[in-house]
């Protein structure tokens, strides 16, 4: 359920020879490519080169002519020894008596030297001094423009798909039902989603029903929600599950380097709509050019608002829109113009949220049926084992289980196949052959160990799956990984320490070896502090300040908006907030302390298998920290 996938109309589905027709005739009309255009652009000015090369040989560089100065010119005339000149301008040629000839430049002015001459019976001829010579010059004169020409149509169709006049014709793809196999079966995970969708696709196979009843369908509808939901594979199950022509483009394809032509684009693609209603238009990456007005520095000339102008008044302006539907997605809802939100322009809005857990295992079976799977696979421990993944994410794990059994020579993919491939998509890939120290080895271990024995004891911590000190390729030394036994929608304040108290495990782990620390634990600190300010400042967890919220939302700046909220808080309050943040964390770290010291054998005990064996997870790790216990006061 790859959402970013570019998406390129399928074949019609067919036998071998109709296929065959159909790619014999797709090739008559077939523009040729840029590397054509530039092949043909070269061989032009090459011959226009050559051209010019030839015409200079012939006119201008005689061979048989030899250059001499003027006052060698003046010599011979006056020892006779010429027969005939010709004279262009202050260019002379001639003839000697006994055979040959000449040429030189002399005076524009040819009453200097023509009497001598007559006097010496020279046959003179004159000539203009562009005679002969006029073709030469005028291709001179017409070479800049000529390249100018040239590379002027290599760049427009290569901007414009080889069709360098239509720049404000639609980019949008016309895909028909017979040329995409994905259906609604494909989309999985998020059930009332695709009931939304399908009461549309109803629509406009039986509009009567619902006339009858003085219904109308939504003019436009919006996918919202996270990178990798599925918001372009359900556009793609509309098409193939639609019996009306569906025109699919994506924001960018409106915004070029000219004015107007976005806006022309968004024109013509609502009139061949229109042509063919009822028809779907699909807007992939809506964000593109449908972010808020007034926010950059050109105002209402900036091209993209002219052509978001152009967009709000095809889909509801003075005339009427009838018969076709706007299907828009994006994952930045936040940008958006507010006047492509009311009703009448996107009238519905869908979120197409991450899957839950029984969400996870149907995408899971959409994406295990073309695989050989063994029989210890089970898909639901999977789904529990994959919180927070989406379609995409789950799409990359069954590949990369296949791809691990493939490369271990296996006939079907194992249930280690599919664990090893999480530990890559969440940490990355291992990587054994980085040097590390023992002794690094060792610190390693023992900050690993802190964070497991912490998120084994506490209440409200998940549990512990799997401990490993191997190195990643995303830059952990390693992890601890832990797995919740349920979806949560609502965190307590309770959950939120115990999460920040593991996350200190790891450095009070260490505190508690060396005596010092090493800089393994800046990721821990990082979500930690984040957790106390979220605590302090939105949730209202901190008795000092109380159930206010202090956070603002800190969205995308734009060019042309404040960029910087000064005297928000007063100093004091923001004092206050660091200071309850700081308590908060400090305590967390205390309890950490407090945990660790009562089970400093545990600890040592959980190290040496660690250095020994690099990974523990399963019954062998359950039975390490199941002899860990709280302190007695606890």
């Amino acid at each position: 359920m790859n959402e970013d996938n570019d998406f390129e109309p399928r074949e019609p589905k067919g036998n071998d020879e109709d296929r065959k027709d159909n790619d014999d005739e797709r090739q008559q009309f077939q523009f040729p490519n840029n590397n054509n255009n530039f092949r043909n652009i070269a061989l032009i000015v090459g011959a226009i080169i050559l051209s010019l090369i030839l015409f200079q040989t012939l006119f201008n560089s005689p061979t048989s002519e030899t250059e001499i100065t003027y006052s060698q010119f003046l010599e011979q005339v006056e020892q006779d020894r010429i027969v005939e000149v010709t004279i262009k301008g202050g260019l002379i040629q001639g003839t000697y008596t006994g055979g040959g000839s000449f040429v030189t430049r002399g005076p524009t002015d040819a009453t200097s030297y023509l009497q001598d001459l007559k006097k010496q019976g020279v046959n003179v001829t004159f000539k203009e001094a562009s005679e002969g010579n006029w073709f030469f010059s005028l291709l001179i004169s017409l070479l800049p423009v000529l390249l100018i020409i040239g590379l002027w149509v290599f760049m427009m169709r290569r901007m414009q798909g080889n069709n360098a006049l239509n720049f404000g014709k639609s980019q949008a793809n016309l895909v028909n039902k017979e040329f995409s196999d994905v259906t609604f079966d494909d989309f999985a995970g998020v059930e009332e989603v695709k009931e939304e969708v399908e009461e549309v696709v109803e629509y406009l196979r039986n509009p009567e029903r619902f006339k009858k009843l003085g219904a109308e369908v939504p003019k436009g509808m919006i996918l919202v929600g996270p990178p990798g939901t599925g918001k372009t594979l359900l556009s793609r199950a509309i098409a193939g599950e639609a019996d009306v022509p569906f025109y699919q483009t994506s924001g960018s394809n409106f915004v070029e380097m000219f004015v107007g032509v976005g806006a022309s684009r968004v024109r013509n693609m609502f009139k061949q709509a229109k042509e063919n209603a009822p028809s779907i238009i699909f807007i992939d990456e809506l964000d593109a050019i449908g972010r808020k007005r007034g926010a950059g520095l050109g105002g209402g000339h900036d091209e993209r608002e002219q052509t978001l102008n152009e967009l709000l008044s095809e889909m509801d302006g003075f005339e009427a829109n009838e018969g076709v539907i706007i299907l828009a997605a994006t994952n930045r809802p936040d940008v958006l113009d507010p006047a492509l939100l009311r009703p009448g322009r996107f009238d519905r809005k869908i979120t197409v949220p991450a899957p839950d857990i029984k969400g996870r295992e149907e995408i899971l079976q959409v994406h295990a049926k073309n695989k050989k799977l063994a029989d210890d696979v089970d898909l639901s421990v999977l789904a529990r084992r994959t919180p927070g993944f989406v379609g995409a994410d789950l799409e990359n794990l069954a590949n990369e289980a296949a791809l691990l059994a493939g490369r271990r020579g296996k006939e079907v993919v194992e249930m280690t196949d599919f664990e090893e491939s999480i530990d890559r998509v969440l940490a990355g890939v291992k990587r054994k052959g980085m040097a590390i120290t023992e002794e690094e080895k060792e610190k390693i271990a023992y900050h690993e160990g802190g964070h497991a024995i912490i998120g084994k004891l506490l209440p409200n911590a998940d549990p512990v799956h799997k401990i490993s000190i191997i190195p990643r390729s995303q830059g952990a030394l390693g992890f601890t990984l832990q797995l919740p036994l349920e979806e949560k929608f609502l965190v307590s304040k309770s959950e939120l320490l115990d999460k920040m108290t593991t996350l200190l495990g790891g450095r009070t782990a260490e505190e508690l070896i060396y005596n010092e620390v090493t800089t393994g634990a800046q990721d821990d600190f990082k979500k930690a502090t984040d957790i106390a300010k979220r605590m302090v400042m939105q949730y209202g967890m901190s008795e000092e300040i109380g159930p206010i919220n202090l956070g603002r939302e800190n969205g995308n700046v734009f060019l042309g908006e404040e960029i910087v909220k000064s005297n928000e808080h007063s100093e004091e309050v923001s004092s206050l907030v660091d200071r309850e943040m700081r308590r908060i964390v400090e305590g967390c770290h205390d309890k950490a302390r407090e945990i660790l010291n009562n089970n400093k054998e545990i600890l040592e005990e959980l190290k040496d298998r660690l250095l020994e064996q690099e990974e523990l997870e399963g019954d062998e790790l359950d039975e390490l920290l199941d002899q860990a216990a709280l302190p007695a006061n606890r």
